[in-house]
């Protein structure tokens, strides 16, 4: 007898093997749970970005990823975007920074 192993585990045969389809199995499975849990929503929130970042105008009301808060002033076929905060002060960020497009009226409630 061995100090480390025990006679019951030394003496056992070898491990029987389960089907080789069932890691083939589990893989789809946990293919699939990834494509709907992870990478579908991801692409579908990417298409609506999309869609939202084609659809500003002037004159829209939206809010920045960095938290300002404007009106649309000038949209450029370049991609960026002239956002008023007040009667003084326009800045231009990038089009794909834009979070989302607020109510007409919002700027005034706050």
């Amino acid at each position: 007898m061995s100090l480390f192993i025990s006679d019951a585990v030394a003496a056992a045969g070898a491990p029987s093997q389960g089907s080789p389809y069932s890691l083939v199995i589990m893989l789809v499975v946990f293919g699939l749970i990834f494509y709907f849990m992870i990478l579908r929503p991801q692409q579908k929130r990417g298409k609506e970005h999309k869609k939202l970042m084609d659809s500003i105008a002037k004159g829209d009301e939206v809010l920045t990823t960095g938290g300002l808060v404007g009106r649309v002033t000038k949209v450029a076929e370049s991609g960026y975007v002239s956002i008023a905060l007040n009667e003084t002060t326009e800045v231009v960020v990038k089009r794909d920074f834009v979070a989302a497009v607020l109510p007409k009226g919002t700027m005034k409630a706050l």
